[in-house]
């Protein structure tokens, strides 16, 4: 229950992102589109009105009957008042001489509300965002007067020869219907992929959530067979410990109660096979530590030294070798080429690194005392022996 609860908040988390940086860039895309649809209409219109005007001009020029022309003209933009850019014609008092729109034949032109209301304004496509974003917000977009469309003069150019004058409109409610299903489409884009890329993210963090915790499992089992092993080990060193001191004990008792000589001898030979005392120097006073006295033996820069169980440290002219072999294998150990440990002196074992083992001595050494792989397996034997 909590993985999925932690699924659901991660998907949550993630669809949140997604949706504020969703909401910002479909805002960001939708103003540069706007903008970038005004910009080549406005420049188109403008192109389409001086090229008609030219055209009229030079047919009035021609002899052509203005009454005619305006005819044509009139045959020619009928109906296209429902495209976003279109022209239409009126003189110099504003009258309405030719329009998409019918009605609005003779009809005046109302200057005052209009973008641009002289034959010298110049509009940039800035000019004309900014006026739409503000009719657009003060809901005047979609207002229809005697149904006729929401629209805006943005260009006009005089037809020479005539007191006509040419007017590109810009239909803003044509111009908000676009805009709005632009927005609907990016916002169904982004809804779409929003759903999948949020959707995949989860499958994702869930595939590789479920990969770790496997792994993190396998790991674990490793780690508690691992603590079995040493507890075993311990256990087992415990044990091997209280025998060593059982024969121990077994052995002063024997020479207390004055064993015959014979006797002892055979069963020393049984129980000791190594020497009973090893010679050492502590400056310039000679040591003679009993071998059971012996915590552990290690060197340190060509030095060898005996440590003894209160933590007395002494040194020898033999090398470890040459200890090693004649101490008791039963009680001592040669844990690496720097150590030799007694039995007694061991306080605890754990993991170390990869398959090898650490050993904790008493008293404490300077050195870590390691056991590498190699040898484990012979440690365990011998702690089992």
């Amino acid at each position: 229950m909590r993985k999925d609860r932690l699924y659901f908040y991660t998907f949550l988390a993630l669809a949140g992102i997604f949706i504020i940086i969703g909401l910002i860039t479909v805002n960001f895309f939708i103003k540069e589109s706007t903008h970038q649809l005004l910009t080549t209409q406005l420049e188109s219109s403008r192109r389409e009105a001086k090229e008609v005007a030219f055209i009229l001009g030079h047919e009035l020029a021609n002899g052509v009957e203005k009454e005619k022309i305006i005819e044509n003209v009139q045959t020619s933009i009928k109906n296209s008042n429902s495209n976003t850019f279109y022209l239409s014609i009126f003189d110099w008092s504003s009258t309405i001489i030719s329009h998409p729109d019918i009605k609005r034949i003779g009809q005046k032109s109302v200057d005052d509300q209009s973008f641009v209301s002289s034959v010298d304004g110049e509009v940039t496509s800035d000019d004309l965002y900014t006026f739409f974003i503000e009719k657009k917000e003060s809901n005047e977009i979609n207002k229809f007067e005697n149904d006729i469309e929401t629209s805006e003069i943005i260009y006009q150019y005089p037809i020479s020869n005539s007191d006509l004058i040419i007017g590109a409109h810009a239909n803003l409610t044509k111009i908000e219907k676009q805009t709005d299903d632009l927005r609907n489409r990016f916002y169904s884009i982004f809804s779409i992929m929003g759903f999948i890329i949020t959707l995949s993210s989860v499958i994702t963090v869930r595939f590789l959530g479920s990969k770790y915790e496997k792994k993190i499992e396998s790991e674990k089992g490793k780690l508690e067979d691992e603590v079995i092993n040493l507890a075993k080990l311990n256990t087992a060193l415990g044990e091997y410990q209280q025998k060593v001191s059982i024969d121990l004990s077994k052995t002063k008792e024997e020479d207390n109660n004055e064993v015959s000589k014979d006797e002892k001898v055979e069963e020393k030979t049984k129980k000791e096979s190594g020497k009973k005392r090893i010679l050492t120097y502590l400056r310039n006073e000679l040591l003679s530590i009993a071998t059971e006295d012996i915590a552990y033996i290690y060197t340190e820069n060509t030095i060898t030294y005996v440590i003894d169980v209160q933590g007395k440290r002494s040194t020898t002219n033999q090398s470890l070798d040459e200890l090693f072999s004649g101490l008791d294998n039963a009680y001592f150990y040669r844990a690496n080429r720097q150590f030799i440990i007694a039995i007694s002196s061991i306080d605890k074992i754990i993991k170390y690194g990869n398959n090898q083992l650490k050993i904790l001595v008493a008293p404490k050494s300077e050195v870590d005392v390691i056991i590498g792989k190699n040898k484990a397996a012979e440690f365990k034997q011998w702690l089992n022996s």
